[in-house]
């Protein structure tokens, strides 16, 4: 397993960790100063700067893409299907003109909260075989784009709302069926804040294989959790093992960046240097 101890190359923003403190551009400037080397950022930030400016701004300061988010919400009213596509296509499109190697899919659910004004369902099974039709015709485009789409299962908490794919079996199941050559065209997202719990993680790790696993995201499960959305720990904070798990990611030969991704009421009213700090330190001493 690499030794992270001495310095953070392999460290990765998820611009989502510090939203609430800045625009894009000021959140490229503050890796830049804290010697970050990766950057996952948001299409509503690169949108609000400007697709050609944010790209030039990322390149300037000398980051590399660990993943875009996001693509995804694939559920919809009939009538939306189209608007559903195209709306996946410009992400892959953003995600080649910004050099990521991926787009992180969350596909999700329910229509009514997938695409809202959709008319209401309470069929979880249409839902997940709709998000396999969409995944499909989208792999064909992000092919040609030379993109790859990472599915990122959710908790099952989020079973309802935001993805209806919970378990890396699942995920993986669908990548089987739909990339069976593993092309490195699709693969996953593995978020520790969403599969951590799960009995078969390791397991399932190991099938996934290094053509399967696209990015990695860290953070920790504080316990309590006061908000099932808001309220993920900084590594280190709660109970997940951190370390255990990139042990079994990187005995798949995966080498690429742990990138921190919070969504946090506490982190987002802390000063932006502060929390990338905390990030370099517990990078170096938990992850």
């Amino acid at each position: 397993m690499r030794d992270f101890s001495k310095d953070h190359r392999w460290l990765s923003l998820n611009t989502m960790t510090v939203r609430k403190q800045g625009d894009l551009q000021t959140i490229i400037d503050a890796c830049a100063r804290h010697g970050f080397r990766g950057i996952s950022p948001w299409r509503d930030q690169v949108a609000a700067m400007g697709l050609a400016r944010a790209a030039a701004a990322i390149r300037g300061a000398g980051l590399e893409l660990s993943g875009y988010c996001r693509g995804g919400m694939f559920t919809s009213d009939p009538s939306r299907a189209q608007e559903v596509i195209d709306d996946n296509r410009r992400a892959v499109d953003e995600a080649a003109a910004l050099g990521a190697p991926c787009v992180v899919l969350v596909v999700g659910s329910l229509p009514q909260y997938s695409r809202p004004g959709s008319p209401p369902s309470k069929d979880i099974a249409a839902a997940r075989a709709r998000v396999k039709e969409v995944l499909a015709e989208l792999l064909l485009y992000a092919r040609k784009a030379k993109v790859a789409l990472a599915l990122e299962p959710l908790h099952p908490m989020y079973a309802a709302d935001r993805g209806c794919v919970n378990t890396m079996r699942h995920a993986l199941d669908i990548c089987d069926e739909l990339d069976p050559q593993r092309s490195g065209a699709l693969g996953l997202a593995i978020d520790l804040y969403h599969v951590w719990w799960d009995p078969e993680l390791k397991q399932q790790i190991e099938r996934a294989g290094r053509e399967r696993i696209l990015a990695f995201h860290v953070c920790d499960w504080l316990v309590p959790t006061k908000h099932l959305l808001e309220d993920r720990g900084m590594m280190g904070d709660g109970v997940i093992e951190i370390q255990r798990i990139r042990n079994w990611l990187e005995a798949q030969g995966f080498s690429g960046y742990c990138e921190v991704e919070l969504f946090s009421r506490h982190w987002w009213d802390q000063p932006l240097d502060t929390v990338l700090r905390t990030c370099v330190e517990r990078h170096r001493s938990v992850v």
